[in-house]
């Protein structure tokens, strides 16, 4: 498949220079290697919550379902339970998911479900034209805080490493490659997979000097190991100093998803046209 199979007709409406763009492109181009892989896209379901970010789900052509602010994950979760067999993605913006959504985002790591949240973060509610997020820096000027935000930015990655996550990464929308093979092995993981992307809000905080200057590639991490993994990722706390800012997988393990304990659960593709002519032949 062509990544331009998966564009829509829809007038793109993002601010130029949003890190918008570059999620879009990878996971376009991601999701259509995998079509080729054994992953047909049929089988892919995008949630979305409210946000800049929500737009995403208008521009791929592919089965979606636009839901409520701060409820990506329980719609995302009755989608999976529905039928165990979808590839289900998420996205969400920082306010989205960590503020209105906070409970449901460490419930479905609690349980390891089956889904992939890819975390559009630009550390600032930008729809809503730049009020403070719970991971805007301390001092973060903007409508809502024109004297600067006392409070600590929150460390979604610490979050969701001590709620049960089983994949944690972080990305940068000016490192394609890297984000699309952090994106590839989150949506193949088993288990919760939680991406953090570091994707610039232009207009209200841009960040891009910043990120481009302090962000570096973590390599030969064992990324089995759960003291490591907090090690690295609590080396940088989203503060507004000079510290080093850590990319690429930090975290992965192999344990059992609530998807496949639930009761009622077998794990096998259902034959629908089987079944379709199966209930045809009874009512006839």
């Amino acid at each position: 498949m062509n990544p331009k199979d998966l564009t829509t007709y829809a007038k793109n409406t993002w601010c130029p220079g949003c890190g918008n763009f570059s999620i879009l492109s990878a996971l376009r181009t991601v999701l259509a290697q995998l079509d080729g892989e054994g992953v047909p896209i049929e089988n892919v379901v995008l949630v979305s919550g409210i946000g800049c970010h929500a737009k995403i789900v208008d521009y791929l052509n592919i089965n979606s379902f636009y839901s409520i602010h701060g409820r990506t994950m329980p719609v995302a979760t009755a989608i999976k339970l529905a039928n165990p067999d979808l590839k289900v993605i998420c996205f969400s913006g920082d306010g989205d998911s960590l503020a209105e959504g906070l409970d449901h985002l460490v419930f479905a790591a609690k349980r390891n479900i089956d889904l992939t949240m890819i975390l559009h973060d630009n550390r600032v509610y930008g729809l809503t034209t730049g009020q403070y997020t719970p991971t805007s820096p301390q001092g973060f000027r903007g409508k809502s805080t024109p004297l600067g935000s006392v409070e600590l930015p929150m460390n979604p990655l610490e979050l969701m490493l001590v709620s049960g996550a089983t994949y944690i990464a972080r990305g940068y929308t000016h490192g394609l490659d890297l984000l699309q093979r952090l994106l590839r092995e989150a949506i193949l993981h088993r288990g919760f997979s939680f991406v953090d992307v570091l994707q610039v809000c232009v207009s209200y905080f841009n960040m891009y000097e910043t990120y481009n200057k302090r962000t570096y590639e973590v390599k030969g991490n064992d990324t089995g190991s759960f003291e490591q993994a907090m090690k690295i990722i609590r080396s940088w706390n989203y503060d507004g100093g000079e510290t080093p800012i850590p990319l690429g997988k930090f975290y992965q393990a192999d344990l059992p998803c609530f998807d496949q304990v639930f009761p009622g659960y077998e794990r096998k593709a259902v034959d629908r046209d089987a079944k379709m002519n199966e209930i045809l032949e009874n009512f006839i």
